[in-house]
């Protein structure tokens, strides 16, 4: 069988293709979330280095599943963006069990891993578009501890539901 072989025993063939699929809008201003990251790491863009964070969206059921990126700039030369920046990173870290700080050194990106993800959170996202209008995007405003109850869900339908305690491990 040919590397592109196809399932139905044909073979792709074609000099374009189109996924479908279509734009996803971003989930609405000040809506509350379960959430965990998923991906932690330092990465680099033009230079400037930053903490980037993956959250996989818990609940609301009708957002689970749903990725929101987040870039800490804790590196930033602005020492009021930079302040922010660690101050966000703290709390997220805080809410994770706190084993970052508890270090007291710089993480790498394995510390960022274990000490960050798939803890569970309340995050609140904003909404982000470029001044042509050509993307959209959610950005992460607040976080919180799990057990923190929403201030104000955005939709009835959305509200977090209850869950069970979820300790450190993967619930299977």
């Amino acid at each position: 069988m040919s590397f592109f072989g196809l399932s139905d025993g044909t073979v792709a063939n074609a000099a374009t293709f189109d996924m479908g699929g279509g734009d996803i809008q971003p989930i609405p201003a000040k809506t509350e979330l379960l959430a965990v990251i998923d991906e932690a790491k330092w990465d680099s863009y033009e230079g400037q280095r930053y903490i980037s964070l993956r959250w996989a969206v818990m609940q609301p059921q009708a957002f689970a599943n749903r990725k929101v990126f987040q870039k800490l700039k804790i590196e930033e030369s602005d020492a009021s963006k930079r302040d922010k920046a660690k101050r966000m990173m703290f709390a997220i870290d805080v809410n994770a069990g706190g084993k970052i700080a508890q270090s007291g050194r710089e993480p790498n990106d394995q510390d960022l891993m274990i000490g960050l993800c798939n803890k569970p959170m309340i995050i609140k996202v904003g909404v982000w578009e470029l001044e042509d209008k050509s993307k959209t995007g959610n950005w992460i405003m607040s976080v919180a501890p799990r057990n923190a109850s929403p201030a104000q869900p955005v939709q009835q339908s959305a509200a977090i539901l209850p869950t069970p305690a979820l300790d450190d491990d993967i619930p299977f």
